[in-house]
């Protein structure tokens, strides 16, 4: 049996790897959980599943949920702030952390598990995004595995089974094109939040709903795969597809392009990343092939959908630039969401900011921290109402 944490047990992915869980409960034990804020879910996992330690970021939050174990004789030690987070990332008797925070505050708690030796079922994408190369050069000398649990990373990385990756000459990520696909730029300027956080085939969490509505969602898994499977970025290929039935390609030299297929159901590479290297009974509905529709592929629209070139740009550039897109994007994206700049500006903001901030630093910890607060900051000075 696999001792699991989670962090971020109560979003998108975390109560999905949950749902996994309660089918293969014979196989995972869950030992700690994290959540932000919402104490009501957090409430509900720990009756269910009892951890050993649960962490909760927001004061109010943590006080309301280590009030109700004390109240109703719980045994989970109720941890608070990000010292909790850490502390449920590096607990001895985990065997692997499932880091599925959503947005850079993923990174450090991330870099703690591995220094403590933990494998990581990584679907924090802004993790290496921001800090790619220490990331995995920390997970080369623990000599621990990263697991993608992305539904694209976790294609590419079944893809590579059995292959040696110098044969490997390209790598194709798959996208649905988002909600907004075919639109011009005049017909994104009206956009509401709600237009956008309306996912074709995806059910996810807000922040990356938006980022698929813009493409960045895409732009940020192409740096993710640059650093996981060690694959210069002339060499990713982004492909919009639009059913969502084929989840990334790997095209090897002698031209032969292996894909993997599936269900449109994050617990399906979540499955996977937990059950590594042996494969379980499906916990998806499987694929019916004598029903099933069309599957095509379109170039993706670039003019229009700006974030995923400049997602290109800071990746070849490195160094810090990853930092200041993501750091930008993570910001502009909330500020849509307070309904408080267009759809349409989203884009503009990053640019600004990646022309502004466009120092040749080192991404060190120090470095990524600050450069991240410098851009946020200059972000809610100049645009926020």
């Amino acid at each position: 049996m696999k001792n699991i944490c989670i962090l971020g047990a109560t979003g998108s992915i975390g109560t999905q790897t949950l749902d996994v869980i309660r089918k293969e409960n014979h196989k995972f034990k869950i030992v700690g959980i994290t959540a932000n804020s919402n104490f009501e879910k957090l409430i509900a996992i720990i009756e269910e599943f009892i951890p050993r330690k649960a962490a909760v970021v927001e004061k109010e939050a943590y006080l309301m949920v280590k009030d109700y174990c004390k109240a109703n004789n719980i045994k989970t030690e109720v941890l608070y702030g990000m010292d909790g987070l850490n502390a449920i990332s590096t607990m001895e008797e985990a065997d692997i952390i499932v880091t599925s925070i959503v947005g850079m505050v993923g990174l450090v708690p991330t870099l703690n598990a591995i220094e403590a030796g933990k494998d990581i079922a990584l679907a924090n994408k802004e993790t290496l995004v921001v800090g790619g190369e220490i990331v995995m050069a920390a997970a080369i000398k623990k000599n621990i595995k990263i697991l993608p649990v992305d539904s694209e990373h976790g294609a590419i990385f079944q893809c590579l089974q059995g292959n040696l990756i110098d044969n490997v000459s390209k790598i194709i990520l798959t996208a649905s094109g988002g909600p907004f696909r075919g639109k011009t730029i005049d017909g994104l300027s009206l956009v509401s939040v709600e237009d956008a956080l309306n996912h074709p085939k995806w059910n996810m969490g807000k922040k990356i709903s938006i980022d698929s509505a813009t493409l960045m969602n895409k732009g940020l898994e192409v740096i993710e795969a640059h650093w996981l499977f060690k694959m210069e970025y002339e060499n990713i290929q982004v492909v919009v597809h639009p059913q969502s039935i084929i989840h990334s390609m790997v095209e090897y030299k002698d031209g032969s392009v292996i894909a993997q297929l599936g269900s449109t159901d994050m617990k399906l590479p979540i499955q996977y990343a937990l059950g590594y290297p042996s494969r379980e009974n499906a916990v998806v509905d499987k694929l019916d092939f004598y029903n099933m529709e069309n599957i095509t592929f379109e170039k993706p629209d670039n003019d229009t959908f700006k974030c995923l070139t400049l997602a290109y740009e800071a990746g070849k550039n490195g160094g810090i630039m990853p930092t200041i897109l993501n750091g930008a994007n993570e910001e502009a994206v909330n500020l849509f969401l307070n309904n408080e700049i267009k759809f349409i500006k989203i884009g503009d903001i990053i640019e600004d900011c990646m022309n502004r901030f466009g120092e040749n630093k080192k991404a060190d910890i120090h470095n990524i921290i600050e450069m991240d607060y410098k851009v946020k900051e200059y972000i809610r000075k100049k645009y926020k109402f």
